[in-house]
């Protein structure tokens, strides 16, 4: 199905901005949530003026507070007029080595990656199926199909469990109504890997961001981007013993 209007959170930077740029080119209506609402603000000012006959409702959601989800989701429903496609896209890349006391870091990644994704699939799945339809999208990561030694062992867990429960919903919704798709990217050009001491096969933001947001059109049940190399790539991370993996890190 083609979807008029799409959901992302985490909008205000990075890739959730990008695709944001990418839909509105497409002509669809969006409704923006983060955080940072002063980023938001400028973004929907800047589609504006480059397409002022789309629709954009902005709203300021800390995914990381569960009460808030499905209430700032209804309101963006309300206010652009019904949603058929939520992407759920905020995250972050905080890590520390296992066993070295910053337990904080972690913690949060996992809350924010996996538990706080967990009440926005719950809130997509009421809308969508109060409506009949819709197609839940989630960006995982290429790192979820494997361990990693360092700092990003608690963020590869964090994605796996999300790809798992994305997984788990494509077995449930097997015959529809609702469509679900989870997303893979491999390094792409963001504020979150601009922290990352690994540029490992890096892309730049607009290639990486064209092809997840044609993964998305697409529909797929799951999709490894950009496909080339990380589609391979990702076969041989699912297999390799864990003292292989640093290369990954």
């Amino acid at each position: 199905m083609t979807c008029r209007k799409i959901l992302i959170t985490g909008a205000s930077a990075g890739l959730g901005a990008g695709m944001a740029r990418s839909f509105a080119a497409k002509g669809r209506d969006l409704a923006l949530c983060a955080r940072r609402t002063d980023r938001l603000d400028e973004l929907k000012a800047e589609l504006w003026q480059r397409y002022p006959n789309i629709k954009i409702a902005v709203a300021a959601l800390d995914v990381n507070d569960h009460e808030q989800v499905p209430k700032v989701f209804a309101d963006l429903r309300g206010e652009l007029g019904g949603v058929d496609r939520i992407i759920v896209n905020a995250g972050i890349g905080k890590g520390a080595v296992l066993g070295s006391g910053k337990l904080s870091a972690n913690k949060a990644t996992i809350e924010t990656n996996l538990v706080a994704a967990l009440v926005q699939i719950e809130s997509a799945l009421e809308i969508f199926t109060k409506a009949g339809a819709g197609h839940l999208v989630l960006i995982s990561s290429v790192l979820g199909n494997t361990g990693v030694p360092g700092v990003k062992a608690a963020y590869c867990a964090s994605k796996a469990g999300l790809r798992s429960l994305g997984e788990s919903l494509r077995a449930e919704y097997a015959k529809g109504p609702i469509k679900v798709t989870v997303i893979e990217p491999g390094y792409i050009e963001s504020e979150m890997t601009a922290k990352s001491t690994s540029t490992m096969l890096m892309v730049d933001n607009e290639t990486g961001v064209k092809a997840m947001v044609a993964a998305i059109e697409r529909e797929p049940g799951r999709a490894v981007v950009p496909r080339w190399p990380w589609a391979p790539l990702v076969q041989l991370m699912r297999v390799l013993p864990p003292q292989l993996t640093k290369p990954f890190a």
